[in-house]
């Protein structure tokens, strides 16, 4: 069982500067290195301001000038060839956006399938790329030079910098986005060549729908700014478009505030009610009490066909499993449980689970629909045969599509998609449940011959989904899995919740850095339009706190598969509350800028580091992902040592993006010092950023939350103050309960939380104490009261 020690560090002295608003408070949350943790406190300050001169409009547009393309006033792509084509993006109700504008290209002849080449990119540019390794999931790649791109690259996002320039220094870049999209019945894609070109891919997926014109194929804009570069480029595109819709305009489930339980790695298909409630029961014992569920795979009638199959073909069949029944199987119709309705009914009343989900495939399971089934023919099944693009085949291989290509799918009449999942959600929500992970979902991509191709076929079922989401269950419950395809992703009008990486694989001891690296990098260009799930893990584990760490910046929802009785409830009381809720952050995690174009799995000696905010407090997880694994893609010929890597290195406040929105105005906004980090492979650190401000113009003041949890500043709701000519009184609304912590210059007279409590102030101004379980609170919120006398 892994144990964890708490040592509390000194901090450095409290800095002779005058503290300008505003200055920060950072708290070293978290430090884990196999079962370690050690906690530490201190404070930053420093009397540098940034100033950024605003780029000319001219250098800001696009243009497309004999074979050269411009933008943000530097050549990113040379010797285009002259059947490229450029034209301005924007829409009649937008903002002017000079940068945005559509790459397309012309062909001689029409086809279902081009490779546009674009030219060569221009030399002092770095990119970071998200490609599919696989025909399901992203993963990124760094580098320079065309010839790198990988095939399936869905985002491209590329980094040029004055000679002068530094990595520090603000201003000095410039960033271009290139964005493959949908355009009309085609989906584009990016990829390099042998010969340093760049080229997309245009193709329909279906040879009877043909073009010799891509117009709007890929998005181009730039900025000073990554992250502002993406969100105003995804809200741009989505007005242009009208085929999804940013994070912002959609109604997010109130599941993701909630602590979850999947039961997929506790059982895989093997599960049973039986199983469900002694994992409910064990985590509600330990005082991590689940109010989220996802029963997962293996709850549904299924029939396997392939009996007769050459044994050497069986492990393949696996996937192509059919659905019978919409009803669950025989597992859930026996003695400790009448029906699915009686267990879901048990979930709630006795364990106290708010949400259950179901898992089911988006063509009802992996192999999709059994056509000869009773139940089936009303949607006028057929069976079908994928046909994988050459972008599926150009990485990896997937075994479960490999096995659909050979053994078929049973696929339900597009024209009756809306019709079979409304029957099957009406039916779920009739016996309680309240949502759906919907897995799979890129199989529809091989499925376009004979329904108007990839994009036609995948925006219908995409639609029927949501408006089966929005017209069976209360909220907009959905969890959409296997689902990094551009037709999913730029189909999503309603859907607000997608895994952002391939599965956690407790099994697997190369692979969970990876997974750390892939959701982070993946969530740039999901955590526009998604929440970003990044997955269940496990809380006894080798890797627990790493991922436990990770999943508390994430910004999304927080759910284990550990089998029953198998916990380690220091790391879950890190990341829940007593009453079952979680301290999710504001928005989706990310790599801060300086991590964007290095490789924090491979390159061995860059650390990661992850970004967020919360609503009075920055976060900063810093994770060392070198020497633990190896990408998957390329595959590489030798076996994987994994090895212990030891790296330094800094972080700043100013490595949270949009710190401005909490600490105040802009151009107040300071040069911090950076603080150097050390860290051994699969350790981490969580950093808590608080604005230090000042009150009464005497107390200098900064919230960190429940200095107990991951995400402490998550804890924080409201911070205020009144005083008269004796005294200032802070007041904070926080989440409890726990044991609260802040940075006070000075010492307070008395701290109440309902009523007067004791607390400890160290010399370095960390103010501490316990929010008591039976105190003054509204709801989860404790109201604190700290009073200083004035002198």
């Amino acid at each position: 069982m892994a144990l964890t020690r708490l040592v509390m560090m000194s901090s450095r002295p409290p800095c002779p500067l005058p503290l300008p608003s505003p200055s920060y408070k950072i708290s070293r949350c978290c430090r884990h290195r196999c079962s370690r943790l050690l906690r530490r406190a201190m404070s930053v300050a420093s009397q540098h301001l940034s100033t950024v001169t605003p780029t000319p409009r001219r250098q800001m547009m696009a243009r497309l000038e004999h074979g050269s393309l411009m933008v943000g006033g530097r050549e990113l792509l040379a010797r285009a060839p002259r059947n490229v084509t450029l034209r301005p993006a924007g829409v009649a109700d937008a903002e002017a956006t000079p940068g945005a504008a559509f790459l397309g290209a012309t062909a001689a002849e029409p086809s279902s399938r081009h490779v546009f080449s674009v030219g060569t990119l221009a030399s002092g540019w770095r990119w970071m790329s998200l490609f599919r390794f696989k025909i399901w999931w992203m993963v990124p790649a760094t580098g320079a030079g065309a010839a790198a791109v990988p095939a399936e690259t869905q985002m491209l996002l590329l980094e040029s910098r004055d000679e002068a320039g530094s990595a520090a220094a603000e201003g000095s870049a410039v960033y271009a986005l290139m964005l493959p999209v949908l355009d009309g019945d085609f989906r584009a894609s990016l990829q390099g060549s042998p010969q340093n070109e760049l080229q997309f891919c245009f193709e329909s997926g279906d040879p009877e729908v043909q073009t010799m014109e891509a117009v709007d194929a890929v998005f181009i804009n730039s900025g000073d700014n990554p992250f502002k570069l993406m969100k105003e480029s995804i809200k741009l595109l989505s007005k242009i478009k009208g085929t999804f819709r940013h994070i912002e305009d959609k109604e997010i489930p109130a599941n993701l505030d909630w602590f979850g339980w999947c039961t997929w790695d506790a059982f895989y298909k093997a599960v049973n009610p039986t199983g469900i409630e002694e994992g409910l029961q064990s985590l509600h014992e330990g005082g991590a009490p689940p109010r989220f569920l996802i029963i997962d795979d293996g709850w549904q009638e299924t029939v396997y066909e392939f009996k007769e199959v050459d044994e050497t073909l069986r492990e393949q069949t696996v996937f192509a499993q059919r659905l019978t029944d919409l009803k669950e199987n025989h597992k859930f119709r026996e003695e400790t449980c009448k029906n699915l309705g009686d267990l879901v009914k048990k979930i709630k009343e006795i364990h106290g689970v708010k949400f259950v989900y179901m898992w089911h495939a988006l063509l009802g399971y992996w192999g999709g629909v059994l056509a000869t089934s009773d139940a089936m023919k009303k949607y006028n099944p057929k069976l079908a045969y994928p046909v994988q693009s050459p972008g599926n085949v150009a990485n990896l291989r997937d075994i479960a599509m490999d096995s659909l290509e050979k053994f078929g799918v049973g696929i339900i009449d597009p024209d009756k998609i809306y019709e079979f999942y409304n029957d099957q959600h009406s039916y779920l929500s009739s016996v309680g449940v309240d949502g759906v992970k919907v897995d799979v979902q890129n199989v529809l991509e091989t499925l376009g011959h004979g329904f108007g191709g990839r994009v036609a076929v995948t925006r219908k079922y995409q639609h029927a989904l949501e408006e089966s989401i929005a017209q069976n269950f209360k909220r907009n419950n959905l969890i959409c899995c296997m689902s990094h395809n551009s037709d999913s992703i730029f189909s999503a009008l309603k859907s607000a919740v997608a895994r952002a990486s391939e599965d956690f694989m407790p099994q697997e001891p190369t692979l969970q850095t990876l997974h750390i690296a892939s959701v982070a990098f993946n969530s740039i260009l999901l955590g526009e339009i998604f929440i970003p799930d990044w997955d269940m893990f496990h809380s006894k584990h080798e890797s627990a706190e790493f991922h436990g760490a990770a999943r508390a910046l994430s910004g999304g929802g927080v759910y284990v598969s550990d089998k029953p009785g198998v916990h380690d409830f220091s790391v879950l009381r890190k990341l829940v509350l007593q009453d079952g809720s979680i301290l999710r952050a504001r928005y989706a995690g990310r790599p801060t800028r300086d991590c964007l174009f290095n490789d924090p799995v491979m390159d061995g000696k860059s650390l990661l580091k992850i970004w967020n905010l919360n609503n009075f407090s920055g976060v900063i997880g810093v994770f060392n992902c070198q020497g633990a694994g190896q990408w998957v893609w390329p595959v590489k010929d030798i076996a994987y040592v994994p090895t212990s890597i030891n790296i330094t290195g800094h972080l700043s406040p100013s490595d949270v993006e949009s710190l401005e929105d909490i600490a105040g105005s802009l151009s107040r906004l300071q040069k911090h010092q950076n603080l150097e980090v050390s860290l051994s492979t699969m350790a981490c650190e969580i950093y808590t950023i608080s604005p230090i401000k000042v009150f009464s113009e005497a107390v200098q003041f900064a919230p960190l939350g429940l200095i107990n949890m991951f995400n402490s500043g998550g804890a924080l709701h409201d911070v205020s103050s009144t005083s008269d000519s004796s005294a200032t009184t802070i007041h904070v609304r926080c989440r409890g309960p726990g044991r609260f912590g802040a940075y006070s210059a000075t010492r307070p007279e008395l701290c109440r939380v309902g009523q007067q409590v004791e607390f400890s102030h160290t010399e370095d101004g960390l103010l501490a104490f316990d929010l008591p379980h039976c105190s003054s609170h509204d709801g989860d919120l404790w109201h604190i009261e700290i009073l200083y006398r004035t002198p």
